[in-house]
């Protein structure tokens, strides 16, 4: 079991942390090299577990993906299998992405229904519904979507009941090749589907209205190759833009175009007390007195829920009362427990957290819940009195590119070892010592 350790909490972070390319941009790009023969060119790739997974699955599908650094080449010459099965599709919901490419250029896919973080219930009728929109048969039999589109697809008008991400990648990408025009209305308006389309149009798709909640989509018959580097990562900008405020340090964080990706969060950082101020590499983040938000989660550009556990961890040592609202995720403050561990003092009301920041928080041992919470429970760690140990961090290195490493070279006393113990069994064993 992987786990986080650290040692002493409290040192103020200062120093340089490079950006990595965005996870929730870099798994569709991949999956897109399923729409043509020849191959794509990825630059900025973050070496991540999800990346990984979605290798493999590519991988069985008929992918050849060849990685050099942050490059990788994807060729989908000749797709081998249109069935991606649940012993890949379990580790994370971004598996459900190969649905429309694999319809739009194979006429046919069977794949599991998707898996991930636990928080909370995952639907994607809104997928299913979107495809049918535009011609495909589809059964849900036994963990599985089979869908067949025997005569093609063909353009159609979808209209979301609400924004869904990967929904609109998928739709987007399995219409570039459908026959005739697509709508897409109240569409998600995150820069990641913006730099999927840019990508699609790059490789000769046309798509128009990408960043609006319409977007208009022209049928092509062919896509070809193209090189693509993938914008940096807005939720690790934020993550570590909070790690230097909840240190009280300073750190500049490195990439193009940071300041446009803060867009949802800036605005509640300045509203904290964080400063945030452009360099000629990036941004230079720090904090000396925070100040009580309240936060409520929303589409973007709203302030991210896969900032809020983050948030979370910041309110907490924010003198005053701040509430944070969940409005994505019915089930993701599965880490307020952990939290509370540490001596936060969080009280939950249905989808708000009321928090009362306390003066320190303690270390002590805690267990990951998500992807997100994990690094929650790290910034926690890193602002509290003693010795904090992480359980089940495996979670993290699904989205996020060597964090321990990065932190470290920042001044963090942190690092990451394997045990086969709980921290719960440790602490028991010392008392016992």
């Amino acid at each position: 079991m992987l786990k986080i350790k650290i040692n002493k909490g409290g040192i103020p972070l200062k120093g340089k942390i490079n950006i990595s390319g965005a996870k929730n941009a870099a798994l569709p790009l991949m999956v897109a090299s399923l729409l043509t023969d020849e191959p794509i060119a990825l630059d900025n790739a973050p070496a991540l577990a999800d990346v990984r997974t979605m290798s493999n699955l590519l991988g069985i599908l008929g992918v050849s993906v060849d990685c050099s650094g942050s490059s990788m080449k994807l060729t989908a010459k000749d797709i081998c299998s249109t069935t991606a099965a649940y012993d890949l599709v379990k580790k994370m919901r971004a598996s459900v992405l190969v649905l429309g490419p694999l319809l739009a250029r194979a006429g046919q896919a069977k794949v599991s229904l998707p898996g991930g973080c636990a928080i909370g219930v995952r639907p994607i009728n809104l997928h299913i519904r979107g495809l049918q929109t535009l011609g495909a048969e589809i059964d849900l039999q036994d963990g599985y979507i089979t869908a067949k589109a025997p005569n093609g697809l063909k353009g159609g008008a979808i209209n979301f009941d609400v924004p869904t991400v990967t929904g609109t990648e998928n739709i987007m990408m399995a219409a570039v090749l459908a026959k005739g025009i697509t709508t897409i209305v109240n569409a998600a308006c995150e820069p990641e589907v913006v730099d999927l389309a840019k990508c699609l149009n790059s490789m000769g798709a046309r798509i128009h209205g990408q960043g609006t909640q319409k977007i208009t989509i022209e049928g092509v018959d062919k896509l070809h190759g193209t090189k693509h580097k993938i914008i940096y990562d807005r939720i690790e900008t934020g993550t570590y833009a909070i790690a230097a405020a909840i240190t009280r340090g300073e750190i500049e964080l490195i990439g193009e175009g940071l300041g446009a990706l803060m867009l949802g969060t800036a605005d509640v950082f300045e509203q904290a007390g964080i400063s945030i101020k452009k360099t000629e590499l990036g941004l230079m983040v720090s904090a000396d007195k925070l100040y009580p938000v309240s936060v409520s989660t929303e589409p973007f550009p709203g302030f991210p829920t896969d900032l809020q556990a983050q948030i979370m961890a910041l309110m907490c040592v924010t003198k005053g009362t701040s509430v944070v609202t969940e409005n994505i995720w019915e089930n993701r403050f599965l880490h307020v427990p952990e939290l509370c561990r540490m001596g936060a003092d969080i009280t939950l009301k249905g989808t708000k957290a009321v928090i009362k920041g306390v003066r320190k928080l303690q270390g002590a041992p805690v267990m990951a819940t998500d992807l997100r919470a994990s690094f929650g429970l790290v910034l926690a760690g890193l602002a509290a009195d003693g010795t904090t140990v992480i359980d089940r961090t495996y979670h993290l290195v699904r989205g996020y590119e060597n964090a321990v490493g990065k932190l470290q070279a920042c001044g963090a006393d942190i690092e990451e070892f394997l045990s086969n113990k709980s921290p719960y069994e440790e602490k028991l064993q010392r008392s016992f010592a």
